[in-house]
């Protein structure tokens, strides 16, 4: 019975050290709103974003298709949009990207 209080009084201080973890994608919630959605077809992207910076050749069976502009990209299989993701933007840029 003596170690029950004893357990309690080394186990209470824990939750204090927590630590609190940020994660910057968590922030992007504004900026992936503008994205080409799940399903949106080849065309509708191009009317909307125009001509990609660079265009991927299909990889693999069902062809998945990859189209990079400058801050983001879109991937296609067969003529809809699968996924689109934004490109990584450093908090500080380096000397090399100034």
């Amino acid at each position: 019975m003596r170690a029950l209080p004893l357990l309690l009084a080394l186990l209470l201080p824990l939750p204090a050290l927590a630590e609190t973890i940020e994660i910057p994608v968590g922030q992007q919630g504004d900026a992936v709103a503008g994205l080409p959605k799940v399903g949106e077809s080849r065309s509708s992207v191009l009317a909307r974003f125009g001509l990609a910076d660079e265009e991927h050749p299909p990889v693999g069976q069902p062809p998945i298709t990859r189209w990079d502009y400058r801050s983001f990209s879109v991937y296609f299989e067969y003529d809809h949009v699968v996924n689109s993701v934004l490109h990584h933007q450093p908090r500080h840029p380096t000397k090399e990207q100034q």
